[in-house]
């Protein structure tokens, strides 16, 4: 049984150690840790994303609405 025990200690523990550190890590650069983490980076990006899509339907709506305005004044003349 000592020699499992050795095994652990001397194999196991630091490889163990080293995948905690790792989790770690990633979890510091998903959540942050007092700095924004790529979840909050998603979320803006995201937030950014769906203005940016709302802002690109008004554009276009604005210019279908001046174009068929133009349109109708070159018909109808006025």
């Amino acid at each position: 049984m000592s020699g499992c025990n050795q095994q652990f200690e001397s194999v196991c523990k630091p490889e163990f150690e080293a995948i905690n550190e790792k989790l770690d890590r990633l979890d510091e650069a998903i959540r942050g840790n007092g700095k924004p983490g790529i979840q909050l980076r998603l979320d803006r990006l995201e937030a950014a994303e769906r203005a940016r899509g709302k802002l690109i339907w008004l554009i276009a709506g604005s210019a279908v609405s001046l174009a068929g305005s133009n349109l109708w004044r070159a018909i109808f003349g006025g």
